[in-house]
C-alpha cells in the first residue's frame, strides 16, 4: 500500500502551506453553502417571492466586479494578507446576522443588507484559493492540487446542505447560523498558518512603480492576448450565465414549487449535484495528472449541459436527483479542468490577476438569476431551463471550434498536464 507521502494524489500535502488551506477552505466552503442554503430557504418562506429569491441569490456575486481589483491587491500586498481580511470580514459578519437572528429581531431587509456587503467579497475566495495554489505548489501538482481545492466545495454543498437543512429545521436560523459563524472562525485561525509565497513577498516598496488600474489593464490585456485563457474566460461567462443559475439559486424554487418538497427535500437536490461534482474531484486527484486539461474544459462544459438539459425535463424528484448528480460530475471535470488550464498557461506574476479576471466570469451568473425570475413567472421553469442549456450548448461547441487549434490540439500548452 502506498504512503501518503508517495501516493501522487496526496502530494500537494507535502507542503506545509497546502496541510494548512485546505482546511480553512474546507471550513469557509462548509459555512457559505450553510449560510446560502439557510438564507435562501428563510428569503423564500418570508417572502414568498421567486423574485426575492432570485435577488438575495444575486446579491451574494455583487463584488465579482470586484475580483479582478482583489487580484491585483494580491498581487501588490500578497495573497495571505488579502486572504486573512477577507476572512476575517466573514466572520463579523455572520456574527452580525447570528446576533439578530437569535435576538429575534432579524427581517428579510437585514439579509439582504449583509449578503450585499458579504457579496463584495466572497466571490473573490476562489481568486485567493487559485493564487496562493499558484504561489506555493510546483507547476506539476497544479491539477491534483486544484482537484483537491474542488473537493472542499463539493463536500461543503453535500454535507452543509444537508446539515443546513437539520439545523434549521430542528433548532431554528439563530442557532444553525451560530455553526456558521464558528466555522467561520475556524476558517480563518486556520489561514494564518498559510504561507505567503515560496519567494520574497511582494509589496508596493518591491515593485517598479505603477497604479492598481495600469495593474489592472495589463492582467485584463494578458488575457485578451493569450488565447488558451481568452478561450477559458468566455467559457466561463457562459456557464455562469446560462448553467449554473439552473443548479445554484434557482434550486430553493424548484424544490419548492416544481417538485413540492421542503427544507430536506432542497438538501437533497443539493447534496445530489455536490455529491456527483465531488466524485468528479475524486476522480481527478488521482488520474488528473494524465488529461488534456482544455480538452476537458470544453467537453466536461458540453456534457454539463446536455445533463442539465435532461434535469429540467424531470416530473419527480429522484429523477431529479439522480439528474442532478450526473451533472454535478461533469460540472466539476469542466470546471477544474479551466481552473488548471489557468493556472498552467498564465505566467507567474500575472496568475492572481489572471485568477482576478476569471472571478469577474462570475458577474454573468446574478444576471442570468435576475433574467429567470420574470421567465419564470412569464413562461414556467422548464421553458426557462430548456432554453438556457440549448443556448449555452451551441455555444460551448462555438468556442471549441473557434479556439481549436489552441484548446483541442493536443500538443497546445493549454492540454499539457
Amino acid at each position: 500500500m502506498s504512503t501518503p507521502a508517495r501516493d501522487p494524489a496526496l502530494a500537494p500535502f507535502r507542503v506545509r502551506s497546502f496541510r494548512f488551506q485546505w482546511p480553512a477552505d474546507l471550513a469557509a466552503s462548509w459555512a457559505f453553502e450553510m449560510e446560502t442554503l439557510i438564507l435562501g430557504w428563510y428569503v423564500l418562506a418570508e417572502t414568498g417571492s421567486v423574485l426575492m429569491l432570485t435577488l438575495f441569490a444575486s446579491l451574494q456575486y455583487a463584488g465579482t466586479l470586484l475580483s479582478p481589483l482583489i487580484g491585483v491587491a494580491g498581487h501588490r500586498l500578497g495573497n495571505k494578507r488579502v486572504f486573512c481580511a477577507m476572512r476575517g470580514l466573514y466572520l463579523l459578519l455572520a456574527s452580525m446576522l447570528a446576533a439578530l437572528a437569535l435576538s429575534g429581531a432579524l427581517q428579510p431587509l437585514h439579509v439582504f443588507v449583509i449578503t450585499a456587503l458579504m457579496g463584495l467579497v466572497r466571490p473573490s475566495d476562489l481568486v485567493m484559493r487559485h493564487a496562493l495554489i499558484g504561489e506555493t505548489l510546483p507547476v506539476a501538482q497544479f491539477v491534483g492540487a486544484a482537484s483537491i481545492s474542488r473537493t472542499t466545495q463539493d463536500s461543503a454543498r453535500v454535507m452543509g446542505a444537508l446539515t443546513g437543512a437539520g439545523l434549521v429545521a430542528v433548532l431554528g436560523v439563530g442557532i444553525a447560523y451560530v455553526v456558521v459563524t464558528t466555522f467561520y472562525l475556524a476558517s480563518l485561525l486556520l489561514t494564518l498558518g498559510v504561507a505567503s509565497s515560496r519567494t520574497a513577498p511582494q509589496t508596493p516598496s518591491t515593485l517598479v512603480p505603477t497604479t492598481v488600474l495600469q495593474d489592472l489593464k495589463e492582467g485584463m490585456l494578458y488575457v485578451w492576448r493569450t488565447p488558451a485563457l481568452q478561450a477559458a474566460i468566455w467559457l466561463a461567462l457562459l456557464v455562469n450565465l446560462t448553467a449554473f443559475p439552473l443548479v445554484n439559486g434557482l434550486l430553493p424554487y424548484v424544490a419548492r414549487s416544481v417538485y413540492g418538497t421542503d427544507q430536506t427535500g432542497l438538501g437533497y437536490m443539493v447534496a445530489g449535484f455536490a455529491g456527483g461534482a465531488l466524485l468528479g474531484s475524486l476522480w481527478l486527484t488521482r488520474f488528473g495528472h494524465g488529461v488534456k486539461p482544455a480538452r476537458m474544459m470544453v467537453g466536461g462544459c458540453v456534457v454539463w449541459y446536455v445533463l442539465t438539459l435532461l434535469f429540467v425535463q424531470m416530473d419527480s424528484l429522484a429523477a431529479g436527483i439522480a439528474m442532478l448528480l450526473l451533472s454535478g460530475l461533469a460540472q466539476s471535470l469542466g470546471m477544474v479542468a479551466m481552473a488548471a488550464l489557468l493556472l498552467r498557461v498564465s505566467e507567474p506574476r500575472f496568475r492572481s490577476r489572471v485568477m482576478g479576471v476569471r472571478m469577474l466570469a462570475i458577474y454573468t451568473l446574478p444576471v442570468g438569476l435576475m433574467l429567470s425570475g420574470p421567465l419564470i413567472e412569464q413562461f414556467g421553469f422548464r421553458a426557462l431551463g430548456s432554453a438556457y442549456c440549448l443556448a449555452g450548448l451551441a455555444l460551448t461547441l462555438w468556442i471549441g471550434w473557434h479556439w481549436r487549434s489552441q484548446v483541442w490540439d493536443s500538443r497546445a500548452p493549454a492540454n499539457r498536464g
